[in-house]
């Protein structure tokens, strides 16, 4: 019988009594600790102290000797910047050009025009009552901006700061255009993308409160659940397919009844991680197959307004909606750093163990950039008594769901978690976010730190920032919006020497329960191979006779996707020059080049062939095109939206033409057969005696005489 790892911990654990004591204790000084830390602060603020203005300080100084020895070659080298500068700002003027002429122009609304509640958006019943019961009323900046531009069908390319209401922003207007479907034949006409698994079991979970008094059905399509019972979900086509982009392609090769050719709106959250080269593949595949026609909506965060990646996604005139700046972090949040220097970085458990010991004992998520040291982290924080969950990509599909619930429910007060959970996870409440290892991408900061401060609400985002992580710490400091945002934080080394003693002497024990860990799992891996083993001798005959499942990509191109994922996400930088390099090969010149003879002529035959079928391809997409049922309906003015189930505007009639076009038409048509007589020698003359003749006879009944 195998333990949890709570088990393994609960037996190396202190006796609660002690564990009681030493919380009293520390719970007395704290307040002594915290006046030491904020007397300290103050010293070192009085003397310019501040340890990111240290680094800021040494930086300048250095470059002012750099700039001494070198200023003998100022005057050489002025006109040259000069000529830098110019071709900087030719490339930004024709960059900007580009988003001109790319992004339809919408004239943007003043504040007091925008809607100021749900009800005043002219949206159905049963999508205000779906929102009124989850709470929402009023519609944030970007809801009240996207919702009339995706009713009206335009392309969305949206961004706005973390804990703003983005998924609503989107879910909204496609409940509202579904509500007045086509219901005699049932198709799925939405497709929601999200990066990962938590993220899209989130949306899925909003979509289907808000749709609750609706006939609308959704389906939920990620990895890690019951392949067979989402397949069973699917074929009953309904109406939204939420989804992450691996699992989708999976059932779009595998599964014969479920396709993405009726699919007319298509909303990617968290777009800006998938439009990166990890996503790039398998982003590509899944557009493939949607229809050209379709509406797409991007949203995210961090929302990029690059062209080269948005091209792409085949959008048609989209409309930018960039609430907040792409940098921006949460007006009310704010911002600790904790230096960490270079001979102490051994002392990175121990600070963590004091925050989460003294001061921030609840509704906390710890980031770590790797999965191992989140789980050492787990078993030393249950060791101390501190109810601690951990989310990361070694554990199941049902275990990450677990520890959300868990965190949510209050039942943990510690989520220790990588960056599965910086994009998207929405958890009331969150009054910290700690940064064990600041992450490598300040994109990657913000949404990490988003995860707190959400929706008008407070929060505290504390790093432990290291000599490699001055730069980071200056793009912070940077674009914060305010210089209150940012602070500094102090530990006295007292404490930290006490909390670097209690790590230690939890070693032993951390690495015990390690160790029995590993022999568990060899154990529990040695029986699923016997159990597999067992079952091929048992059923092989049915196994053998499973459709073997297929993928888009070769196993190279599957690796090479994983590696620059890994190093989109800061991971490996070698990694993301090497994927490029593979990227970079030289192709042959042309398809035939590299190929044998016999190859070369199977090709040309194959093409000959396809010229051949061409216009039966053509007859088959006719018919398949008008089998296909009618598409949603949209709102044709800003102004007019009582309803997407109005009639459709009358078809414009035909201009009927004019006694004169008609005169023009027969002198045409006289001088053109006219030439077509002279030119055929008179042929055309017999041609029209005998056609009259024929004429006359069906005339007379047909009969002879």
């Amino acid at each position: 019988m195998y333990t949890s790892i709570d088990d393994k911990i609960a037996k190396r654990v202190k006796p609660a009594e002690a564990q009681e004591e030493e919380e009293d204790k520390e719970d007395g000084d704290e307040i002594m600790v915290d006046a030491e830390a904020e007397a300290e602060h103050k010293g070192r603020k009085r003397d310019g102290d501040h340890d990111e203005m240290d680094v800021d300080g040494q930086d300048e100084s250095e470059e002012s000797g750099e700039d001494g020895e070198s200023s003998g070659d100022e005057e050489e080298s002025g006109s040259d910047d000069d000529d830098d500068e110019d071709v900087v700002r030719e490339r930004e003027m024709r960059e900007e050009k580009r988003k001109a002429d790319y992004f339809e122009d919408v004239a943007e609304p003043d504040q007091d025009d925008l809607p100021t509640t749900f009800g005043s958006m002219n949206l159905s019943r049963p999508v205000i009552k779906g929102l009124s019961h989850l709470g929402f009323t009023a519609p944030t900046i970007i809801q009240a901006r996207a919702i009339p531009l995706a009713l009206m069908g335009k392309d969305i390319v949206g961004g706005a700061v973390t804990g703003s209401g983005k998924t609503l922003a989107f879910m909204i207007p496609i409940l509202e255009r579904l509500l007045y479907r086509p219901k005699a034949n049932p198709v799925s006409r939405v497709l929601v993308l999200t990066p990962t698994r938590e993220l899209a079991i989130q949306c899925h979970s909003v979509a289907t409160k808000v749709a609750q008094f609706t006939d609308i059905t959704i389906a939920l399509a990620v990895g890690g659940l019951n392949v067979k019972q989402q397949e069973a979900e699917l074929k009953k086509r309904p109406d939204i397919v939420i989804a992450t982009p691996g699992r989708l392609i999976d059932f779009i090769h595998n599964s014969s009844s479920f396709t993405l050719d009726t699919i007319e709106i298509l909303v990617m959250d968290e777009a800006d991680r998938m439009l990166e080269d990890g996503f790039a593949d398998e982003l590509n595949e899944i557009v493939k197959n949607t229809p050209r026609s379709r509406q797409t909506m991007l949203f995210s965060a961090t929302m990029t307004d690059n062209i080269d990646q948005l091209i792409r996604m085949s959008l048609t005139h989209p409309v930018r909606l960039f609430i907040d700046s792409r940098q921006a972090t949460s007006h009310r949040l704010i911002q600790e750093f904790i230096r960490v220097r270079p001979q102490r970085e051994e002392d990175r458990p121990a600070i963590l163990l004091a925050l989460c010991s003294r001061t921030f004992k609840a509704k906390c998520i710890v980031f770590f950039k790797s999965k191992v040291s989140a789980h050492q982290m787990k078993v030393l924080f249950g060791l101390h008594g501190l109810r601690a969950a951990e989310l990361h990509g070694n554990l199941t599909q049902e275990q990450r769901l677990d520890a959300l619930e868990q965190f949510r429910d209050g039942n943990v007060d510690f989520l220790l978690a990588t960056d599965l959970a910086a994009r998207g996870i929405d958890i009331r409440g969150i009054e910290t976010v700690i940064n064990y290892n600041v992450p490598s991408t300040h994109v990657q900061y913000l949404h990490r730190v988003g995860r707190t401060a959400r929706a008008g609400r407070g929060g505290r985002a504390v790093s432990l920032v290291g000599e490699a992580d001055r730069k980071l710490l200056r793009l912070v400091i940077k674009n914060a919006t305010s210089a209150d945002q940012i602070k500094h934080r102090v530990i006295p080394s007292t404490v930290l020497d006490k909390y670097a003693a209690k790590v230690e002497n939890a070693k032993d024990d951390i690495r015990a329960i390690l160790k029995e860990e590993q022999q568990e799992r060899e154990l529990r891996q040695a029986e699923q191979q016997l159990t597999k083993a067992q079952n091929m001798m048992d059923h092989k005959a049915e196994i053998m006779a499973r459709p073997k499942r297929e993928w888009f990509q070769s196993n190279k191109d599957r690796e090479r996707a994983k590696q620059a994922s890994a190093a989109d996400m800061g991971l490996d930088k070698s990694v993301k020059a090497a994927a490029d390099a593979a990227l970079a090969r030289k192709m042959p010149h042309a398809p035939t080049d590299g190929m044998s003879r016999r190859k070369k002529r199977k090709l040309m035959m194959d093409e000959e062939d396809k010229r051949a079928l061409g216009s039966a391809s053509a007859a088959a997409r006719s018919a398949k095109k008008s089998a296909r049922p009618q598409r949603l309906a949209k709102v044709m003015e800003p102004g007019a939206t009582k309803g997407l189930g109005g009639q459709q505007p009358p078809a414009k009639k035909r201009k009927v033409k004019g006694f004169e076009s008609d005169l023009a038409g027969g002198r045409k048509s006289a001088s053109s057969s006219a030439k077509k007589s002279k030119a055929t020698g008179g042929k055309g003359k017999a041609m029209a005696k005998i056609k009259n003749k024929s004429k006359q006879g069906k005339k007379a009944g047909g009969k002879r005489r």
